[in-house]
């Protein structure tokens, strides 16, 4: 509109002003026409890339570690379990777990190793891993977070730690013995050593009883 109505002012011959107008609103629909083309192209080829099977991604792994017993005693097992997920765009490579928190000085190992790999944990997926300890006394103890390492498709190798139980109280065997067992050997035993006390005075009211109604018949 604003060339149509400059350029009607001059209706017998072009003037300069009116080609440099059209020149200038000529370029600017061409440049906006060209950065709509290329935005869509830019956006085409992300895709494109992100769709490819070769294309790089970056494999990002979070870990857990949690004691799944609810009561700590002192020789009796426990299981941790350790799970990792992977949560990044491509897969983990020589994924290696290792734990350093349960010495031979307190702990036995009962089934597991402190040290396991993995070849590859792709994208979206998780493993998981089970140790089975035992501690040897009883007391506080700091069961602290297993290391991991890995690598990725671009052969970037990442560290990294898993989540930590902190602080765990194991309670003697004894007094856990004490609260929760249902001490079937204490009670048999107490009967055994109640039944003369039960017994003797049933058989003595039995014996007086029978001579009682003895003399009854008698008189009768």
């Amino acid at each position: 509109l604003l060339l149509s109505s400059r350029c009607s002012l001059f209706p017998d011959h072009r003037s300069l002003s009116c080609i440099v107008l059209a020149a200038v609103v000529l370029s600017d629909r061409v440049a906006i026409m060209i950065s709509r083309r290329l935005g869509f192209v830019v956006l085409a080829l992300t895709v494109v890339a992100a769709m490819l099977p070769g294309s790089h991604g970056t494999a990002h792994l979070l870990a857990s570690k949690v004691i799944l017993n609810e009561h700590k005693v002192e020789n009796k097992d426990l299981t941790v379990q350790f799970s990792i997920y992977n949560v990044g765009t491509s897969t983990a490579q020589s994924v290696v777990l290792q734990d350093e928190s349960f010495s031979p000085s307190e702990f036995s190992l009962v089934q597991g190793l402190f040290t396991v790999s993995w070849e590859r944990i792709p994208m979206d997926s998780n493993v998981t891993h089970i140790v089975i300890v035992r501690p040897l006394a009883d007391g506080v103890y700091n069961v602290s977070s297993a290391r991991l390492t890995y690598t990725d498709d671009s052969h970037n190798t990442y560290e990294g730690i898993t989540s930590s139980p902190g602080f765990i109280q194991v309670t003697p065997y004894q007094e856990f013995s004490r609260r929760h067992e249902h001490h079937l050997v204490d009670w048999l035993a107490f009967l055994a050593m109640s039944m003369p006390t039960i017994v003797f005075p049933f058989l003595l009211w039995y014996k007086s009883y029978s001579r009682y109604e003895k003399l009854k018949n008698k008189k009768e």
